[in-house]
């Protein structure tokens, strides 16, 4: 995939905080939103370009191999312990300590 572009956009807070909201409901981050509602209003207007790329899939990227995922996982000590042998206090984010 190319590298993508950067730009610097200067909204109207209220226009963001609504923007914000949308994008969360749609489970997208504001800047996917943004690329999306730019997509769709191209497509509309018949400004698409054709060789512009697909609009990348909801979620984080996936591992490169799902060998090394599964190792990763394997090796995770949370998932090591039964919950009998997990110390209580590790059960509660850190931030709630």
């Amino acid at each position: 995939m190319s590298e993508r572009k950067s730009i610097l956009l200067r909204l109207d807070p209220a226009v963001h905080d609504a923007l914000a909201r949308w994008a969360n409901d749609e489970l997208r981050s504001t800047n996917a939103q943004i690329e999306f509602l730019l997509r769709r209003a191209l497509a509309e207007a018949g400004r698409l370009p054709r060789h512009a790329g697909p609009m990348r899939p909801r979620g984080r990227p996936p591992t490169a191999d799902p060998a090394d995922a599964d190792q990763a996982e394997a090796e995770s000590p949370a998932e090591a312990e039964s919950p009998a042998e997990a110390d209580p206090a590790e059960a509660v984010p850190p931030a709630r300590r």
